[in-house]
């Protein structure tokens, strides 16, 4: 089934009280022949082109010790392959579900934390690596403590930083912890912090510094904070509030972006809702400022939570499922929106023809489209159609990338072969998604400044600061004149 946009076709969208010209003349959805074996709660793009999908127990406590298996979805083949799920030390399948995750540098998916019981949720301490080539699960020492609904992020470091989620008895875990290789247990923790929400979304900044943007899974009251990591774990983590977010309130299920470039240091918050009611509230923080604070910026032109926000490769902002009301299909059948921060407007473009709510994710593919899954609106309802969209940029002429290095250093100066080179606007490294619940720690566009060009090659320059560029993998976009993008090659930064 494909939906489609006409030329100068405009759609009536009766709740906004006006006709919505379409601007995109090409842009459409597409729902796939096959279906998701399992709910895809959790998914990340592996640089093998590959999405890997899980979702524990799956929102149904009667699975607990009995959790779906994951698989990896070869979209290109249109096929998956499955893993049997971890085992503990008693041989029992480890409940991932409400995990957090991010990459480490060599491209393993670390996944930390789940599902020990239901009603009330205490967190699991597991911590797992999923390797992307053997498409194996490898176990890893346990964090110090439980954490369910955590959020999981990359350092510039390479190590990994948790924050928050209840514990292995329920209560919100206060203190974060870093993984390592180097440390003898694996995890090292903080003193406690403030109690920051579950599944807190967070970004590292070009300072090493890392914030929490206000959007979370639910409502904490903790306002949006710049943390400053300290030099010893026996030291308290620095906290700096960041002012002016309106609606506060609505963080639940909010979406949040590091809008591109990474070096622009802003970051966006999207929607967010109550237990009723949702928001079109969008503001914009510039982290580069001394002391920043949230300013309005062009609201949504439809109010939503549980939604997904995708960094496209023409450096605008992909806004797709979610509801006006939480978790409910019948407020949720919302046309995409795609966001342009030169000019701060929003487009309304093609509809899904699924709806998707709370469990939904969405994820851009290498070649420029972007995957969307999942929906659980209730218990034991899962939503397994598969559906992809594809911008408008998919149906034009595109640059193409014939060579560039599979490796790069920091600071490097490298050369891309490309027979478009005089006519490319912008180089990008994009690193691919690990989300869930609305969250993605890892997306980022990060720009590569093009230093000269001839007729078939440009010349560009690797950012030295690895805060801007967490080491590990990313996809190398190049983008024409007309902000048309081509498809990815994988290199790795280390």
């Amino acid at each position: 089934m494909t939906q489609t946009n006409n030329k100068n076709n405009l759609l009536e969208e009766p709740d906004l009280g006006t006709f919505i010209a379409q601007a995109t003349a090409t842009d459409k959805w597409q729902v796939l022949s096959y279906k998701a074996p399992i709910l895809p709660i959790h998914a990340a793009l592996l640089r093998t082109g590959k999405i890997f999908l899980f979702c524990g127990s799956g929102n149904d406590p009667a699975r607990l010790n009995t959790p779906y298996d994951s698989v990896v979805w070869d979209v290109n083949k249109g096929t998956f392959t499955h893993q049997a799920p971890p085992l503990d030390s008693n041989n029992q399948p480890i409940d991932l579900f409400c995990a957090g995750h991010s990459f480490r540098s060599e491209g393993l998916l670390m996944v930390a934390g789940g599902t020990l019981r239901y009603d009330p949720f205490y967190g699991s301490p597991s911590a797992l690596l999923f390797d992307p080539i053997t498409e194996k699960w490898v176990k890893i020492p346990s964090m110090n403590n439980g954490r369910w609904y955590p959020s999981v992020l990359t350092l510039g470091s390479g190590r990994i930083f948790a924050l928050s989620g209840p514990d292995k008895d329920g209560k919100l875990n206060r203190q974060p912890e870093i993984y390592s290789v180097t440390f003898s247990n694996g995890w090292n923790a903080f003193p406690i912090t403030s109690p920051f929400p579950a599944y807190a979304q967070l970004f590292l900044l070009s300072s090493g510094k890392i914030f929490y943007s206000g959007a979370q899974m639910g409502n904490s009251g903790v306002a949006p904070t710049i943390l400053t990591l300290p030099d010893t774990f026996t030291q308290t983590i620095a906290e700096k509030v960041v002012s002016g977010l309106q609606n506060p309130d609505f963080g639940n299920q909010a979406a949040s972006v590091l809008l591109p470039p990474a070096q622009d240091q802003k970051v966006m918050i999207i929607g967010g809702g109550t237990s009723t009611t949702a928001t079109n509230r969008v503001n914009i923080v510039d982290l580069k400022a001394t002391n920043p604070i949230y300013i309005a910026a062009k609201s949504l032109n439809y109010a939503r939570m549980h939604h997904s926000a995708v960094l496209l490769p023409d450096r605008t902002v992909f806004v797709c499922n979610g509801s006006k009301m939480s978790e409910d299909t019948t407020q949720s059948m919302l046309p995409a929106e795609i966001y342009n921060p030169a000019t701060n407007t929003w487009t309304v473009v093609a509809k899904q023809s699924v709806p998707r709510v709370y469990h939904s994710v969405a994820l851009l593919l290498p070649d420029g489209r972007v995957v969307a899954a999942g929906g659980n609106p209730q218990r034991t309802f899962n939503e397994l159609r598969l559906e992809i969209y594809s911008p408008a940029y998919m149906s034009r002429s595109r640059p193409i990338i014939q060579s560039a290095p599979q490796t790069l250093s920091y600071g490097l100066q490298f050369t891309i072969q490309t027979p478009q080179a005089g006519n490319i606007k912008w180089v990008s490294l994009i690193r691919p998604m690990a989300t869930t619940h609305s969250c993605d720690t890892e997306q980022r566009i990060v720009d590569v400044p093009i230093n000269s060009r001839n007729s078939t090659s440009l010349n560009v320059t690797v950012t030295n600061n690895r805060n801007i560029a967490p080491p590990g993998w990313y996809m190398l976009f190049i983008s024409d004149n007309n902000g048309t993008p081509s498809v990815a090659t994988w290199t790795r930064i280390f």
